[in-house]
Order: C-alpha cells, then structure tokens, then sequence
C-alpha cells in the first residue's frame, strides 16, 4: 500500500493542494445538508498522524524501494512498458496482488500494527483517507509485490499504478457520494467502502478492493451494507479514543508487545506476532 509510495518532495504538492480543497468542499456540503461528518478533535488528531506519517516515510523509504530494484535486477522478462496492453496487465495483476496484502492486513497481527490507524477514525470523511500508521514499511508489505518485479514490470511502473489506486481510493472515503448503479458490479466505490470501514459483525474484513471489487466477490469477501442497521465506524472495542493520535499508532504495536511478554511458547510468540488481531 502507502509503504511502497516514495517520499514526497519537500513544499507542498499539488496532490495536497487537491486533496485539502476536496476535503473543504466535503466539509461545506456536508454542513449545507445538515450531515455533518467532521469532528475537530478527531480531525486534529488525523493531521499530527499524517505529518508523522510522512517523516516516517521519509526515514525509511530505501525498505520498500532497495528489494523492489533487486528483484527487477534479477527478472525474468523484459516487459515494455510503452504498450497500453502492458499497463493494463499489470493492473490487474497490482490490483490483485493489493487484494491479498489488504486481507493480510485484516489477518496478521504484524500487518494490522500499522493498517489498524486507518480504521480508528469514528466518522468516514475524506481525512480519513490520509489517516495511515507510521514506518509502514517496517511490516513489510512490500514483499507481495515483489513478484511482480521478478517477472519484469519496473519498480517505477508498479509504484505508479499503485499510487493512482491510491489516489481513487482517497475519494472512495465519503458518505455523501451517491450509488453508481452496475458500475459497483465492478468498480469499488464509496458504498463498498464504507462497508470496509464499519464495525458492524456482518462487515467485519469485509471488501478489500483498492480500484475494483472483482476480487471480493471472486473469493467470498464481499458485503453489501445491512439493510435494517446504520454502519458504525472506527475500530470494534476500541481501547483508545479516535482523536489520541500517539495513542492510536502505538496501540497496535503495543498489543504485540503485550502478547510477546504473554507468550509462553514458539507457538505463543507466533500467535502475538502474526495471529489475528
């Protein structure tokens, strides 16, 4: 995900620029229709967590990038990627690859220590597309990708069909985007993904798609929202407030701790690091 993005530049970006004029124009419709998703408090809270964010990934972006280079180096094709057949291949197979390192992420204990600050915030705005866990790249998520670089297609290729996945799905954190009929047969979309945000039993690990919702549905992880019972964001059983931002991105890696010094076995170390969260 976000741990295979380089490091901005420093000044501020024009996908910054954006991304802060959507979320003011979110912010006046949703006060204009009396649906007001924000809290300040909790929106305070997301901007220290994205600052951190990206001086993490300041500090550690050789993690994701070094491994992606030396499987390139030792690949097994040449894939030209001045043919559109080839970018449409490898977005698919990105998509794909996304799929199961998201669901990952839901799984493993070691995964869900950073994935987890994403899923903490309690109303679904678009800051909270921005709201990522410090030093990602230390979990480690590259590794799934690194087979599409073996096969051939370049680092740079792969990191940008991720990033504009990325960028989609920063506007997929909405309530006030309307259905999009057949298209959601296909496409993730904002109704899918508030699925993925609830805290509801029955939309638990629940639609994992970055661009498309295929996947899902090809293997038995889509849900639709229940029909009879209004979605609850934010993590279940939260321990920690959703506007403690230090808080929200220790919790994860102080659960493993807590788990390590628990763990009485190979088997109990395993479980608290790589167990489900």
């Amino acid at each position: 995900m976000e741990q295979l993005l380089p490091a901005g530049r420093a000044g501020p970006p024009i996908g910054a620029l954006l991304a802060l004029a959507f979320i003011a124009l979110e912010f006046l419709y949703g006060r204009w229709r009396d649906r007001d998703s924000y809290d300040l408090r909790e929106t305070g809270a997301t901007l220290v967590i994205v600052l951190g964010n990206q001086l993490t990934r300041w500090a550690t972006a050789g993690l994701a990038a070094v491994p992606l280079l030396w499987a390139w180096d030792r690949r097994l094709l040449d894939i030209p990627m001045n043919q559109p057949l080839a970018w449409a291949i490898l977005f698919l197979a990105v998509e794909f690859t996304y799929y199961w390192h998201h669901r990952a992420m839901h799984r493993v204990r070691f995964l869900w220590a950073t994935h987890g600050v994403h899923h903490s915030a309690s109303r679904l705005n678009l800051t909270a597309g921005l709201r990522l866990g410090w030093g990602s790249q230390v979990s480690g998520g590259f590794v799934f990708y690194l087979p599409l670089a073996f096969i051939g297609f370049h680092p740079l290729a792969i990191v940008a069909v991720l990033g504009s996945g990325l960028a989609y799905q920063f506007f997929l954190h909405t309530e006030h985007a309307p259905r999009l009929g057949t298209l959601e047969w296909v496409l993730n979309t904002p109704a899918h993904h508030r699925v993925h945000h609830a805290s509801n039993d029955s939309c638990l690990d629940r639609n994992f798609g970055g661009v498309l919702i295929v996947f899902d549905r090809m293997f038995g992880t889509f849900a639709a929202a229940p029909r009879h019972e209004a979605l609850r964001y934010g993590l279940k059983n939260a321990a920690v407030p959703a506007n403690r931002p230090l808080a929200i991105v220790a919790a994860g890696w102080i659960a493993i701790a807590r788990g390590l010094k628990d763990a009485r076995s190979v088997k109990g170390i395993g479980a608290a690091m790589f167990g489900p969260p």
